[in-house]
């Protein structure tokens, strides 16, 4: 009886597990999850970045301390966000960077506190 237990409460689990990738995080203007294929790419907005960096801040598969730079092309004029997703001990902080094509241009930087969705 334990066992059927124990293997019913596995097949929960395991089958659970897409579900709790789509947790997803508001920052400011900016929608951060991941896809319905869980390829390991986040979506900002529905967006798959351009690239992806991840680093663990303490120790490896520490998802608390945890810093993500991603670089994501814009809907709204032409280029690219800047995107650096910092989480230390729960709290996160999404730092963006619209992206300039001439040094004369000027910068524009955002700094937006997340909070847990779904």
């Amino acid at each position: 009886m334990k066992l059927k237990f124990a293997l019913a409460l596995s097949a929960f689990i395991i089958t659970s597990l897409p579900m709790m990738a789509l947790a997803n995080s508001q920052c400011g203007p900016f929608e951060l999850g991941t896809s319905q294929q869980n390829d390991g790419w986040a979506r900002i907005n529905g967006i798959k970045p351009v690239s992806q960096k991840v680093t663990f801040l303490k120790q490896q598969g520490d998802y608390d301390n945890i810093k993500m730079q991603w670089m994501v092309p814009r809907n709204d004029y032409p280029g690219f966000y800047g995107m650096d997703y910092v989480k230390r001990s729960g709290r996160a902080v999404l730092n963006v960077e619209a992206l300039r094509s001439n040094t004369d241009q000027p910068r524009h930087f955002g700094s937006f506190d997340c909070m847990k969705i779904n």
